[in-house]
């Protein structure tokens, strides 16, 4: 039986600071990349996952982003919107905010973010696993990014953005898993950042872990942009 895969967030509120001045008038998905919008990159990835019912949290210039996208049909998905409004509600917020546009379970990534791994794989996880949420981890040595998690033997033990430790040698991948529930301590309006739901999650015992090993590709940075450029094209070449 083909498995039906459950619908994404896409967290495309924030300000893209560090790639001023570029994103002083446009927001940060619509930068181009080899000469197309990141965010289409990122719809075609996923829509090659079989991934067509998509939420994207806006924020920053984010009727640019529904101007440019619609309602998703030239692109071959379905596209419904979520804005922050007035006051900036955070990652998970602005999750909170969009949750009655989803269904009982759904996939988060950034919008910066091209994960070009196996989604399926790690739906089939999260419900086996049976917890309120799946956080994907992949062991980054330093190279990505700062590590900020301790993993051993299929589980999270320690997730700290901020505190970390010489025993940290994954990071968090970017894609997760979650039901609707995990977001019911959450106040409406309230700003949240996503990662301190992921870390109550793992005090209670209620995330679960699954290891990717395809690296991470971002366009949050202007070195970002030129390794997934360099990446697109070689990607094209092979």
């Amino acid at each position: 039986m083909t498995q039906t895969m459950l619908p994404i967030v896409i967290l495309a509120g924030g300000e893209a600071i560090r790639l001023r001045p570029v994103t002083e008038k446009i927001p940060k998905a619509l930068v181009e990349i080899n000469d197309v919008p990141f965010i289409s990159h990122q719809l075609d990835l996923l829509k090659r996952n079989n991934i067509s019912d998509i939420v994207i949290c806006a924020g920053y210039l984010g009727n640019m982003l529904r101007d440019y996208l619609g309602n998703g049909s030239k692109f071959g998905v379905n596209i419904k919107y979520s804005f922050d409004g007035d006051v900036l509600l955070g990652t998970g917020g602005a999750i909170k905010k969009a949750i009655n546009l989803l269904g009982d379970s759904f996939f988060v990534i950034y919008g910066d973010s091209y994960l070009p791994c196996d989604f399926k794989a790690v739906q089939k996880a999260y419900f086996k696993q049976k917890k309120q949420a799946l956080m994907t981890v992949y062991h980054n040595k330093e190279v990505w990014d700062k590590s900020n998690i301790e993993y051993d033997s299929g589980k999270i033990l320690v997730y700290d953005k901020i505190n970390r430790s010489g025993k940290m040698k994954y990071i968090d991948y970017g894609l997760g898993l979650f039901s609707s529930r995990a977001f019911d301590f959450v106040e409406s309006n309230e700003n949240v950042d996503l990662a301190l739901i992921y870390q109550k999650l793992l005090r209670e015992d209620k995330l679960a872990a699954y290891e990717v090993h395809e690296r991470v590709y971002e366009v949050g940075s202007f070195r970002g942009i030129e390794d997934f450029s360099g990446y697109l094209k070689n990607k094209q070449n092979s």
